[in-house]
């Protein structure tokens, strides 16, 4: 008995040490990870906010700054990125014209709007910030607290007031995505805790990718261990996660199998800027004291409503939009249903059918009584009212669109459009180019600068490489160079190797309508730059990056063109031009600047833009790994 329990005694002390081995290896790993983690982290977090600079788009650079907000909840929110930009004719335009603000969701950042904000910044000032913690934006406060989705709504209320022009009666459309909808929803219901502070500003409302429904018991369960696990293990799980790059499954979740290299490239920048420690603090908050908007708070949106899906978003279904779309129009017992209007529109494939999908969405409409949102290759695109007796319409974007479609190349040019058209025609109709247009020329405050030179001047050169034309802007109210006569004389449907697609590198809107153009079967981009100033190396990369992506996507087909213009069509115009030459059409750089000048002479006139050139593209040389002489 006694060896027994002397064996017994040593097997238990045996398992003792095994398990205190164990434990003792565990735990110094653990500890081990941890400091290797806390040794990079600070780096991580320098290296972090430096590629989110040097990435930044121009736009969004020019038109930054650092606020500081204090909420009511008594939050202090010390240096939150800021970008403010008024409307390039705010001056001459009415004060009262609604603000345009941007929400982005949980990891995201201002950024992610920039493909919208170039277009959209032609028809309203507009405001957005980097939520705390994301993108350019402190990580202050780091009370969680701060960080639940009331706690953040109130923060974009303080901003609003910091910018909008509450003397003259400015109201604001918000547009959110992803949980950035569930922040705007707050600002906009009726039923809100804020509505007090915001019913007499919000006058639309643009949700992408929204989230309907609360977090089901299993999310919440989800959350709260994500909430409860050490940073540095979520950030191991995270850095699993982006294996493969661009081609990871942390990418494909949020843009989908079938997205492009570029997109790609953009949405894996975004996941690698994202805060491990920021993204637990914002979902935890989603589950905290006050929950992610649920039936009560959309139902009682009482302002127009934009509502927009992809069909191969998992993060935030289809199912998330037709369920607000349900709570919005369902009506008591015995009440008539509004009537709705679905519209099935293909997706645009090639230069000049951005704009006719909306003619064709006009001529295909047929009135249903029940919805059916299908998917298939056709942009499914519903009108009804919200038994509030508002607007409400509702897009949903065939596969593979899925929760970036508001960055995707292939989808943001038609999202801008739908979003211009709705806030123009539901919103406020001041929001249309076409309004401020004739607003400004029918007074006189909108027209070129140096009239009498710039009538002097072609309009329009010969092909220049076999690719572009350059041109002088056009001018709505004139009656030789305004986009009417232009199609007529310059388009590819008037002459074989006429323009399919106007690139505007201008910095001002323009001072004609490009809906001309896009009617016409001419697509319209803009990206706009700086006058007098040679044009930066970022700059330089993001016009071939253009071009590049208009040629690959045979958005124009030789031996159709691409025209650009700039305000006369000759400096910049001609710097961007020879640029594309001589770094992608293999011309050499004298040969590239005489092309230029024998199709639009005398050529570039300012010396400082030749000498810049020389300086770039001199024999021997090196520009972005390509050697050229």
């Amino acid at each position: 008995m006694d060896n027994v329990a002397v064996r017994a005694s040593m097997e238990s002390l045996t398992d003792h040490l095994v398990r205190s081995k164990w434990t003792l290896i565990s735990g110094g790993v653990a500890l081990g990870l941890f400091i290797l983690w806390r040794s990079q982290h600070d780096r991580a977090s320098q290296k972090r906010i430096k590629a989110a600079t040097a990435t930044e788009p121009s736009l969004l650079r020019k038109h930054t700054t650092y606020e500081a907000y204090n909420t009511p909840s008594h939050f202090t929110y010390p240096k939150i990125r800021t970008f403010y930009k008024e409307h390039q004719q705010a001056s001459k335009l009415p004060r009262d014209i609604p603000l345009l603000v941007f929400i982005h969701g949980l990891g995201g950042s201002v950024a992610q709007f920039e493909p919208l904000l170039t277009s959209l910044i032609n028809v309203a000032s507009c405001l957005a910030i980097d939520l705390p913690g994301c993108g350019l934006s402190d990580f202050s406060p780091k009370d969680p607290r701060a960080y639940t989705t009331l706690a953040l709504a109130e923060l974009v209320v303080a901003a609003i007031d910091k910018f909008r022009d509450a003397q003259n009666g400015q109201k604001v459309v918000l547009i959110g995505h992803s949980m950035g909808c569930s922040i705007t929803a707050l600002l906009a219901s009726s039923a809100s805790p804020l509505h007090s502070s915001t019913k007499d500003f919000v006058a639309g409302m643009v949700s992408i990718c929204p989230r309907a429904t609360s977090f089901s018991a299993a999310e919440v369960l989800t959350l709260k261990r994500l909430q409860g696990l050490p940073t540095y293990i979520f950030d191991l799980f995270r850095w699993y996660d982006r294996r493969g790059g661009i081609n990871s499954r942390s990418v494909s979740r949020m843009v989908g199998e079938a997205a492009d290299e570029d997109t790609r490239k953009l949405q894996l920048q975004f996941n690698e800027q994202s805060q491990s420690a920021v993204f637990q603090l914002m979902a935890a908050g989603g589950v905290g004291r006050f929950e992610l908007p649920g039936q009560d708070i959309w139902s009682t949106i009482k302002v127009p409503l934009f509502l927009v899906a992809g069909q191969a978003d998992h993060l935030t279904p289809v199912a998330e939009v037709e369920q607000i779309n349900t709570w919005l129009t369902e009506r008591a017992h015995g009440s008539p249903q509004p009537a709705r209007t679905i519209r099935s529109v293909p997706l645009p494939t090639v230069a000049g059918d951005t704009l006719g999908l909306q003619r064709k969405a006009q001529t295909n409409a047929i009135d249903l009584d029940r919805p059916r949102m299908d998917s298939g290759t056709a942009i499914q695109d519903e009108h009804t009212a919200t038994k509030h007796s508002f607007a409400l319409k509702t897009t949903i974007f065939p596969a593979p669109s899925g929760h970036g479609l508001m960055y995707v190349s292939s989808t943001v040019r038609v999202l801008s459009g739908m979003i211009e058209n709705f806030l123009a025609r539901h919103v406020d109709e001041r929001l249309g180019q076409g309004w401020q247009l004739q607003h400004l020329t029918t007074s006189g405050k909108w027209d070129v600068k140096n009239l009498k030179k710039w009538q002097s001047i072609d309009a329009c050169s010969a092909p220049i490489a076999g690719l572009f034309r350059a041109m002088k802007t056009m001018r709505e109210v004139d009656d030789v160079h305004c986009p009417k006569e232009f199609v007529k004389h310059f388009s590819r449907n008037a002459v074989e190797d006429g323009v399919a697609i106007v690139v505007d590198i201008s910095h001002e809107t323009p001072v004609y309508h490009p809906k001309g153009l896009e009617d016409a079967g001419v697509e319209y981009h803009k990206f706009p730059t700086v006058s007098k100033e040679t044009p930066k190396a970022e700059e330089v990369q993001g016009f071939i990056d253009l071009v590049d992506k208009i040629r690959e996507t045979k958005m124009v087909v030789p031996p159709a063109t691409i025209g650009v213009h700039c305000h006369y069509g000759f400096n910049r115009t001609g710097f961007f031009l020879i640029c594309y030459m001589v770094e992608r059409l293999d011309y050499r750089l004298q040969d590239a600047i005489a092309e230029f000048a024998e199709k639009r002479p005398p050529g570039v006139k300012h010396s400082h833009f030749v000498n810049e050139l020389y300086v770039r593209y001199a024999v021997h040389m090196e520009r972005r790994g390509t050697v050229v002489g």
